[in-house]
């Protein structure tokens, strides 16, 4: 069972900080007419979540880590598309009661693979910290580590969903989510500038 703590621990200390993908599931719950409506961004950010997990764990951190030219091919995609990111989510404006803008659910759907799997700092921490974290065990340990990794995504990617939907509650003029949508397109070019960084 120490595989499967070692698992929680790990993954809530890499999906709590709010990032990209957070703040886009979060959002739609907080858009979205319903609370059903908006579970195709949690579920493919959990799916997305879940294919990393297993890619890191069997054997990609291994080849990410070894080969420079990959690990900046990935930043520089990524970097690009947080700055477009955080862009569109400046100028985007919060859904109201008499205002439907929710997404429907193919640009959801799209838009959670492109946080999910275009989010270099995602990338990297599940590669370069649940992969090499996973290299200590094997066998069901191994098996243990990885579920635990997966269950604590998928609780948190559906908590995100129902904690934006309250606060949709709250906010039934969309002042507050325009606030969190400005909070949040900077936080996104912060992220990006702080990549850049790490490139230089």
């Amino acid at each position: 069972m120490e595989a499967f703590f070692h698992g929680m621990i790990l993954a809530f200390g890499l999906i709590l900080p709010l990032g990209v993908q957070n703040v886009f599931v979060f959002s739609q719950g907080a858009t979205q007419p319903h609370l059903v409506r908006a579970l195709p961004a949690s579920i493919t950010a959990a799916i997305c979540d879940t294919l990393l997990i297993l890619l890191a764990v069997f054997g990609l951190s291994i080849i990410v880590l070894q080969f420079a030219w990959l690990r900046l091919a990935l930043m520089t995609v990524g970097i690009l598309f947080l700055l477009y990111m955080g862009y569109t989510i400046w100028r985007s404006s919060p859904a109201t009661a008499n205002n439907n803008e929710a997404l429907p659910v193919k640009k959801q759907i799209l838009f959670a693979l492109s946080v999910s799997l275009l989010n270099p700092h995602a990338i990297l921490d599940t590669i370069g910290v649940i992969g090499t974290s996973a290299l200590k065990y094997s066998g069901t340990d191994q098996i243990l580590f990885t579920a635990a990794c997966v269950v604590i995504s998928w609780l948190w990617f559906f908590g995100l969903t129902i904690a934006g939907a309250s606060f949709k509650k709250l906010d039934s003029s969309g002042k507050l989510m325009n606030i969190f949508n400005k909070c949040s397109a900077i936080f996104i070019w912060a992220t990006a500038l702080y990549l850049i960084n790490g490139l230089l």
